[in-house]
């Protein structure tokens, strides 16, 4: 696990005029349990096209681009953003079989996803969620679904920067041989992982006052800005200066406006 995380809707302030936001891809999956009344509602565009809610126990699959999720109602909720490379030690399929979608948690454990979210919602505190919530990760850890270790190395490699024809040639396999392997094991193929991954290197650094945007794609391994500009428009689904002018209070989750 990379990240365990508790919210409580009742300390959260009110947006009144925040109704939708991008939630942008990473590269990672997650997997979420709300608390709260209101199910994870999400929208096939920012014009708020086909809403559908999904349900309150939920894994998100890798993702290559953002989607878009109501935030009209608060929610409380319980999550771990998981490692790549996890869903087959904690949900015994492929990662490619989650990916770019929500996948309802009893649908993988059964009811004990049901029984987990009721657990949650009795807990007396965040923290007793959290120890809860990562204990019952833990227990479904199947330890022969370890991630074979030319992938762990490539997410090394595609971490630093490194191309995907270099990791191809270390490996050993045939470059079909490869993607397969890694898409298997992340969700995505080994170019889009390392483009996403670039994409995230680069967005920790927008925020900073004093960077020019062209000094912060040489940075990152962008050819030019405008290079960077077309990757934050195709995963943020803004180009960089209305991303700035939008100042998100959590890098990777950007409001609708308008």
């Amino acid at each position: 696990m990379q990240r365990l995380w508790a919210s409580d809707a009742t300390a959260a302030s009110p947006k009144a005029l925040d109704r939708m936001e991008r939630v942008l891809p990473t590269g990672a999956m997650h997997v979420v349990v709300r608390t709260s009344r209101a199910p994870l509602v999400l929208f096939d565009g920012v014009s708020a096209e086909n809403p559908r809610a999904v349900g309150h126990a939920l894994i998100g699959g890798a993702r290559s681009t953002f989607y878009v999720r109501s935030i009209a109602e608060p929610s409380s909720s319980v999550g771990a953003q998981l490692r790549p490379g996890a869903a087959p030690l904690f949900f015994g399929v492929p990662s490619s079989e989650l990916a770019e979608r929500h996948t309802k948690l009893d649908e993988v454990w059964g009811p004990s996803a049901t029984d987990l979210r009721e657990r949650l919602a009795g807990a007396r505190s965040l923290e007793e969620q959290l120890t809860l919530f990562e204990a019952t990760l833990l227990a479904k850890v199947v330890p022969h679904r370890a991630i074979a270790p030319v992938v762990t190395k490539a997410l090394a490699h595609f971490e630093a920067g490194g191309r995907v024809e270099e990791a191809v040639q270390r490996s050993g396999y045939s470059h079909r041989a490869f993607i397969k392997l890694f898409r298997e094991a992340v969700g995505l193929t080994p170019k889009t992982y390392g483009r996403i991954r670039r994409f995230q290197r680069a967005l920790a650094e927008l925020a900073q006052p004093d960077r020019s945007l062209a000094a912060l794609a040489a940075d990152a391994g962008y050819s030019d800005q405008a290079h960077f500009s077309r990757e934050l428009t195709t995963f943020a689904g803004v180009s960089p200066t209305a991303y700035m002018a939008l100042s998100p209070t959590s890098p990777n989750h950007v409001r609708v406006t308008g």
